[in-house]
Order: C-alpha cells, then sequence, then structure tokens
C-alpha cells in the first residue's frame, strides 16, 4: 500500500485557514481517488473531502461546503485540503485516504472504501 504522511495542522482562530498537505511514498497516486476523513474525540471518523482519480469531480460533507477546498497534484503526488473560515467544531485528527481500487469512476465516501491511511494531522480550532 502507499505511505501517506499529513502536514499542515496546527493551532488556529475561528475564521482562520490552515492548509493540509498529504504527501504519499512507495507508489505514485495516479489513478487512485483520495478523501480526508477527520475524528474528533469520543466521535466516529467522517468523511469531509473526496476527490477523483482525475481530479475533475470533488465531493464535500455538508459540515465543510463552501470553506474547505480538496486538490490534488498528481506530479507532487500530493493532495491537500484548504480549510478556510475554520470552526471550533472542526477541530479533530485529519486523515488523508486512497482508494482501495485503482480508476474508479467517481469516488466512494466509506471509510471501509479506502485502504491506505495517514497517521492524521491534529486541526485544532480555538473560539
Amino acid at each position: 500500500q502507499v505511505q501517506l504522511v499529513e502536514s499542515g495542522g496546527g493551532l488556529v482562530q475561528a475564521g482562520g485557514s490552515l492548509r493540509l498537505s498529504c504527501a504519499a511514498s512507495g507508489r505514485s497516486l495516479v489513478g487512485y481517488a483520495m478523501a480526508w476523513f477527520r475524528q474528533a474525540p469520543g466521535k466516529e471518523r467522517e468523511f469531509v473531502a473526496g476527490i477523483s482519480w482525475g481530479g475533475t469531480t470533488t465531493d464535500y460533507a455538508d459540515s465543510v461546503k463552501g470553506r474547505f477546498t480538496i486538490s490534488r497534484d498528481n506530479a507532487k503526488n500530493t493532495v491537500y485540503l484548504q480549510m478556510n473560515s475554520l470552526k471550533p467544531e472542526d477541530t479533530a485528527v485529519y486523515y488523508c485516504a486512497a482508494d482501495s481500487v485503482a480508476w474508479r469512476q467517481g469516488f466512494l465516501t466509506g471509510i471501509r472504501d479506502f485502504a491506505s491511511w495517514g497517521q492524521g494531522t491534529q486541526v485544532t480550532v480555538s473560539s
């Protein structure tokens, strides 16, 4: 499986912005849909944003629509999550994940649909 490493998390004031990065090694991300999930303490991991292998299709959780933007740069083997207008409820560990199946049309949002996961990066939004 591809190795994924998230970075860019930190502490930010409500209304601020962060840009998360997910760097891959071991194999190319070309051909794989990618997604960001997050998990707050005591809560289940939830889907945040996804992007198809070609980068032409994206989807977002209702809670982040209009505020977060997922993108990818296959040449750099990296996926990004631009997070704007952050809210305290965005506080969580954010995980990058790669689809378990290559060349899938569109994307899926379930945890079991993704085979490779990073270790996560903490995002804390203060009020």
